[in-house]
């Protein structure tokens, strides 16, 4: 459906001109037209699939512009994602002059406060933030009409319902809420049934919602190799961007000092950064200024970086829904993408679980030799090279002349190309973790993410005598070589 179809008024349709899209993506021809008829609806959608303009597009169009009072708050679970969310807001609403402001923990309340005095028309907030406004009563929601729920198992994965609940209590005159997650667990229903009036449900469907266009390998190595095994794969595959996910704050500090001490352009986010850093890392990357960004789930939730061509798993997730979320860094915008899962041979149970849940296999993925890994490197030298010999190098012939005259041609070329490979030699120590426990023939639940035996709702059952021929299986069939599938262009 092209967005002409949407009946969008014309500063919509020019910011979307201008922003180069013509074709609305599933969930936003959906749910759109639902949303601009008043009506509440429950969106099954990952981060990726376009449900920013999905829900901000309906909102937009329906201000008042001559009432000075918020008429519609977002609920997002990261800074980094509210900040996102506000800044597409105002691109799609500039024409509009829509007034769109942005609240979040971590800054200065002062500043937000004084800014809050204007009165924005849309208000986007992170949870806790949007409650200490509320009992500070610097804000006032009693004339919002539309609540939005973004990324709504990701704030019941960080306990941000009960927070959620409250905001809702005090939109008491809402007349439209609009809720979306990447999956719907029964909490997330709950919410749905309490506070949402006969809602409409767009769910994409599971082929949408898992990205075919993302080839997914999974690499089986001890826990020991991770590190050299994935250096040699980036040199191997040369990712235009790439993100790396670490289960911990420490272990990504160590991947990240890794990959810099073997020449690798890396940077990393955690929680534990503060806010500055991280947006500062953030907007390099989504710059071109570095090429792999090193993060934990959380800090990477909701990221909307166009561009990433490979996804990363140095550790498996501990749950399905994390993986999803993961490789949906990936593989956007009609674009391949390719994920690399690490998985050490006690892991497998949670591979196959994941498999089940995407209902897409994983091929296997041979580690690459050392040779193939200085093959890739020197492929990528050699094309750094040729682009530097498109540039003006007058002004240092007199220099290479000189070279020249102690030097053979062949020598200084091996030198160059030497000194643009990475150090791989650079000896590196990641701080060992134990694989993931995994029970079979039982499920864990109440747990949450990130904690106890097995992930929520009980996901990770296994039989492992029925497992163990599969497994075997899997060894005898031939692993994939570094054949990447050319990727589509938008």
């Amino acid at each position: 459906m092209k967005f002409t179809e949407l009946n969008l008024n014309d500063a919509l349709m020019k910011a979307i001109k201008r922003s180069g899209f013509e074709e609305a993506t599933p969930i936003q021809a959906q749910t759109i037209p639902l949303a601009m008829a008043g009506k509440d609806v429950i969106g099954q959608a990952q981060t990726g699939t376009g449900k920013t303009a999905a829900f901000g597009l309906p909102i937009l169009q329906q201000l008042d512009k001559h009432h000075k009072a918020i008429q519609a708050v977002i609920i997002e679970p990261t800074r980094e994602l509210a900040i996102q969310t506000q800044e597409e807001l105002f691109r799609l609403g500039r024409d509009e002059h829509a007034h769109v402001q942005v609240v979040y923990g971590g800054a200065d309340i002062g500043r937000q406060i004084r800014s809050l005095k204007k009165t924005p028309e849309v208000l986007v907030g992170t949870p806790g933030r949007l409650l200490d406004h509320l009992k500070r009563k610097t804000i006032d929601l009693s004339q919002v009409q539309t609540v939005v729920l973004d990324e709504a198992d990701e704030m019941l994965d960080m306990g941000f319902i009960q927070d959620i609940e409250s905001i809702l209590n005090y939109a008491v005159n809402r007349k439209q809420t609009l809720l979306f997650s990447a999956t719907m667990p029964k909490p997330i229903l709950r919410i749905g049934e309490k506070f949402m009036n006969d809602p409409e449900v767009v769910q994409i469907k599971a082929k949408e919602l898992t990205a075919d266009l993302i080839d997914q390998y999974f690499v089986r190595v001890k826990e020991s190799e991770k590190f050299d095994t994935m250096c040699r794969l980036i040199d191997v595959q040369g990712p235009d961007l790439a993100v790396v996910f670490g289960r911990t704050k420490r272990r990504v500090d160590e991947l990240t000092r890794g990959l810099q001490a073997r020449g690798y352009n890396a940077a990393g986010i955690h929680g534990d950064l503060t806010q500055a850093r991280r947006m500062t890392v953030l907007k390099r990357f989504k710059a071109g200024k570095l090429d792999i960004l090193v993060a934990t789930d959380v800090a990477a939730r909701g990221l909307d970086i166009s561009g990433v061509t490979h996804v990363y798993n140095y550790d498996i997730p501990q749950d399905p829904d994390s993986y999803v979320h993961r490789i949906g860094r990936t593989g956007r915008a009609g674009k391949n993408g390719i994920s690399v899962t690490f998985v050490t041979p006690n892991e497998l149970g949670y591979l196959r679980t994941i498999e089940r849940l995407t209902k897409k296999k994983m091929s296997p993925l041979r580690p690459p030799t050392n040779d193939e890994a200085l093959h890739g490197q020197l492929k990528q030298a050699k094309s750094q090279i040729e682009e530097l010999m498109q540039s003006d190098l007058s002004k240092y012939g007199d220099d290479a002349n000189e070279l020249l005259e102690n030097y053979s041609a062949l020598d200084l070329a091996a030198a160059l190309l030497k000194s643009l490979s990475k150090d791989n030699a650079a000896k590196v120590e990641i701080t060992p973790e134990k694989p993931l426990p995994f029970k079979s023939g039982r499920s864990h639940r109440g747990h949450g993410r990130g904690h106890g035996h097995g992930a929520r709702h009980g996901h990770f059952d296994n039989n492992r005598r029925k497992g163990r021929g599969k497994r075997n299986q899997a060894r005898k069939s031939g692993r994939h070589d570094f054949v990447i599938k050319k990727k589509h262009k938008a």
